[in-house]
């Protein structure tokens, strides 16, 4: 049966997070810019020819039913395709950490399997099925780093300065994990940041704005104020992703030989993870899985 392997499934970090504004239905509008970074999963898809969906965890045991299995089950049933498979996930990306790890893992199944299935189906035809399983879906199917607006369905490639490429970062997700939810209904959330334009953002790409769910996200448990001020006393600078767990620093240049772990901001504990990474001009699977 066909099969694909070492498929990669990169994490992002939000530059920046501005709440806007919230529509009467409850649901908050936003922009950010979402970027796509080199810690990623692996996954490795064999088809089946009766019809199952199967996950196989070949590193930590993921929840019974998640997104990778839900992208594959929609797919198949829209598609209407009699043809199942074996999906293996070697998890890197820190769950609960804001970087979009589960999100990006259901882009990439979807996009092995049109492929996959003999699906062939548009990538703007999985983008809007990809809605149905969560806001940070599409933009990995899209496969750009991008501007990012409404409630997340607003997706706008944007070209980043080749100098912010170039310039590593260092990541780092304390054990916490923040419910999502319990953030966007804080009462320290604030709701009426000023809307920015793309080109006040290029013009300092690095410290441009905010994070608004950092502060309600610290309130909510002190782990993450404890990494912001460790990776600001290392790097000068700190920003949380999404709404947590992990934080991130812009490191002053962009040396090759330099490395990142928790062990290395003197944090002994297993508990927390960290790494160096690099923003991806695009996902590494843009042209292979088009």
């Amino acid at each position: 049966m066909p099969s694909l392997h070492n498929l990669a499934a990169p994490a992002k970090l939000n530059l920046f997070l501005h709440i806007t504004g919230r529509r009467d239905d409850g649901y908050h509008l936003l922009q950010s810019v979402f970027v796509l970074i080199d810690w990623a999963d692996t996954l490795h898809i064999d088809t089946r020819d009766d019809g199952q969906l199967q996950r196989h965890d070949l590193g930590p045991a993921l929840p019974t039913d998640d997104l990778c299995l839900r992208a594959a089950r929609l797919l198949q049933k829209e598609s209407g395709t009699s043809q199942g498979a074996d999906i293996h996930i070697d998890k890197q990306v820190p769950w609960g950490a804001g970087m979009g790890g589960g999100s990006s893992d259901a882009a990439t199944v979807l996009l092995a399997l049109n492929q996959l299935w003999g699906l062939h189906w548009h990538r703007d035809r999985l983008a809007e099925l990809a809605v149905q399983l969560g806001a940070d879906v599409p933009f990995f199917i899209h496969g750009h780093n991008a501007w990012v607006e409404g409630i997340g369905e607003q997706i706008m490639p944007i070209a980043l300065p080749a100098e912010l490429i170039s310039t590593p970062l260092a990541v780092l997700k304390p054990p916490v994990v923040v419910p999502t939810q319990a953030i966007f209904a804080s009462p320290h959330l604030s709701r009426d940041t000023e809307a920015a334009t793309i080109s006040l953002f290029l013009a300092a790409p690095k410290c441009f704005g905010r994070n608004d769910l950092q502060a309600p996200a610290e309130r909510y448990n002190s782990q993450i104020n404890q990494a912001l001020e460790i990776m600001q006393r290392r790097f000068g600078n700190s920003r949380m992703t999404g709404s947590g767990s992990a934080v991130f620093s812009w490191l002053e240049a962009p040396a090759t030989n330099q490395s990142f772990t928790p062990a290395d901001v003197s944090l002994d504990d297993p508990s927390w993870a960290g790494r160096l990474c690099r923003v991806l001009g695009r996902h590494p699977l843009f042209d292979a899985l088009t």
